[in-house]
């Protein structure tokens, strides 16, 4: 079988699956017995909250920085690594990387919220924070690459990261292989692309649902255009889907645009309702990004009956003072 033009093949998931074994966490697939009444299906939780970092983020970088160590060597990254980052993807990365002795500098716009940046910090990793978008710590980024000889982990468009990210997908497969839908939040898409690239060559059936922030999608804006288009980013509670997709994509719209089937957009006030839904009723917190399958449910209506349904709880990075935001802009 050939290897698709992105990288991301079923073979490259199973890898990735190997080399990230004892250093990522096999997260559960709970039934949520709540909202599988509410919507007369069955409705499966995966929480990528159980990883060490809090997200799914750690399985990309782990894979990315486990496969250059093995191709090239110690030595070729005596310099470091480094990325730029919404948070949860810098902490994959300074996690990862404090666990193989490889010093790393993060990026960050200045939107990133303070509990994220804090929680890369205590990891060992530099932070820097430059900029008010994802593209301005990206400059950043570049320039270290150039003058410190670091080497890059992309947050996303790489095969290596989304196939790391689609080792959830494998994991869906084994524990419902019966799957009927996984609903994912897709930002630049390493992680609805990985899921989807695994999902779809295993049980082509099961619907791959994107849902996008309602402004400020870089990846709903180049899916109409056919190629990357910037937007500029807002401030969200779903902050971990802010960003660009980068002007030179090269993997992750390709690979989104094969593997998803439709695609919504929700509301603030809907990830708001979503947010204190599954922390009220499933008992867990979780940052915005990680309600918006939840949110799509409610706000588009999808017909769900008689399915079997996963949505990706992607992580629990979220600040009291977010938290407060959100169960103010629910109640209204």
């Amino acid at each position: 079988m050939s290897t698709p033009s992105h990288g991301v093949s079923l073979e490259a998931i199973y890898l990735a699956r190997r080399r990230i074994g004892g250093q990522v966490v096999r997260t559960p697939l709970i039934r949520s017995a709540a909202l599988s009444r509410r919507f007369d299906a069955e409705i499966l939780l995966k929480l990528e909250t159980c990883q060490p970092t809090g997200a799914f983020k750690l399985r990309g970088a782990t894979n990315m920085l486990s496969a250059m160590l093995a191709q090239h060597g110690r030595e070729a990254l005596a310099a470091g690594v480094t990325t730029a980052s919404t948070g949860n993807h810098g902490r994959a990365v300074a996690y990862a990387a404090s666990r193989l002795e490889i010093p790393a500098v993060i990026c960050l716009s200045r939107l990133v919220p303070a509990n994220k940046v804090a929680a890369i910090e205590a990891l060992g990793a530099e932070v820097k924070r430059v900029g008010e978008s994802q593209d301005a710590a990206f400059d950043e980024v570049a320039r270290l690459v150039a003058e410190r000889g670091m080497t890059l982990v992309p947050p996303f468009d790489d095969s290596l990261i989304a196939a790391g990210q689609g080792t959830i997908g494998l994991e869906l497969m084994e524990d419902a292989p019966a799957l009927d839908r996984v609903i994912v939040g897709l930002s630049g898409g390493g992680l609805l692309g990985g899921i989807g690239a695994a999902v779809k060559a295993i049980r082509p059936a099961c619907r791959v649902t994107g849902v996008s922030l309602s402004a400020g999608a870089a990846m709903w804006e180049s899916l109409k255009a056919s190629h990357p288009v910037a937007v500029e980013e807002v401030e969200s509670l779903a902050d971990s889907l802010g960003g660009g997709i980068g002007a030179d994509n090269r993997c992750t719209l390709a690979l989104v645009r094969e593997v998803m089937d439709d695609h919504v957009q929700v509301s603030e006030a809907a990830i708001a309702r979503a947010m204190v839904d599954i922390l009220e009723h499933e008992k867990r917190l979780v940052e915005g990004a990680a309600a918006v399958g939840l949110a799509a449910l409610e706000e588009h209506g999808l017909d769900v009956r008689g399915q079997r349904v996963a949505l990706i709880l992607s992580g629990n990075a979220v600040s009291l003072e977010t938290l407060d935001r959100a169960r103010a802009l629910a109640r209204r």
